[in-house]
């Protein structure tokens, strides 16, 4: 996207010195900055988007981050309960 701006501004001033611009050179160099603009301003929709959807998703990896550690905990709770138990059993 950038390199497409810099060629087109680097057209824009070849053409500029080149010689005079005639008023169709002119709409036509205007008309190329306009279709740039809307280029410009979809990727820039586009980069928003993404950056939304990454937001999100790192969102949901840390709730199931979470969900995971809490898991982990029950799990070692519940086998320290066990060896409890199996400690008791061999006393008996």
């Amino acid at each position: 996207m950038k390199k497409v701006i810099k060629l087109s501004m680097i057209a824009m001033v070849a053409t500029l010195v080149v010689g005079c611009a005639s008023t169709s050179d002119i709409e036509n160099l205007q008309s190329q900055i306009d279709g740039l603009k809307t280029s410009v301003a979809s990727a820039s929709s586009d980069a928003q988007s993404a950056h939304t959807a990454a937001d999100d998703a790192a969102a949901k990896a840390a709730a199931a981050e979470a969900a995971a550690n809490r898991a982990a905990q029950f799990a070692q709770d519940t086998n320290s309960k066990l060896d409890n138990l199996f400690k008791k059993s061999m006393l008996k």
